[in-house]
């Protein structure tokens, strides 16, 4: 049984079955997001962790959609800038485009192409991470652009689905897991 805020974090996700597809355990983070002090004390966590492991990003990415929730609110945290991923047609700027594969389908997503400059380090955050390939696509997007990717943030990482190995040269850090 995890203590403090971790405890906390963990007794609030919600474990819906068989969402979006039949077989899915999908880890709902929902109730987190409406406890203020639960995320205040999340974001506080996070930035704790980050200094302890050295990682100082110039600039924070998250991919759509949970990206975008932790994204600017670390950002605002570290003083630094939030750049967002999103799905092809919703960026209003030219963009770079990377297609990938995730734990129940395919998809493709975009970055503008001036949002990160060369030699910028970068830290990306999502929710998640199940198989990797949606921060793996994120990678990609943000080396293409010049970036170098100093880590990954999640607030729950599903074991067993391949995810480190695919990630195996960025560094990750996860506050919580779960079985797959």
């Amino acid at each position: 049984m995890k203590n403090g805020i971790l405890g906390e974090l963990a007794n609030s996700v919600r474990t819906v079955p068989n969402f979006p597809i039949e077989g899915i355990m999908f880890r709902d983070i929902t109730p987190i997001l409406s406890n203020h002090k639960l995320l205040s004390g999340l974001m506080d966590k996070i930035v704790k962790d980050l200094e302890h492991l050295g990682w100082y990003p110039d600039i924070i990415v998250g991919p759509e959609a949970r990206g975008f929730i932790f994204g600017p609110l670390l950002s605002t945290r570290l003083n630094n800038s939030f750049v967002p991923i999103r799905k092809p047609g919703k960026l209003p700027s030219k963009t770079v485009k990377i297609d990938y594969t995730l734990e129940y389908g395919s998809g493709s997503l975009e970055i503008h192409e001036d949002a990160i400059l060369p030699g910028q380090k970068v830290l990306i955050i999502d929710d998640l991470l199940a198989t990797g390939g949606t921060v793996s696509a994120c990678i990609d997007l943000c080396k293409k652009l010049g970036g170098e990717v100093i880590g990954t943030v999640f607030i729950i990482e599903l074991e067993g689905l391949g995810a480190r190995d695919l990630l195996r040269n960025t560094p990750i850090y996860s506050l919580l897991k779960f079985p797959a």
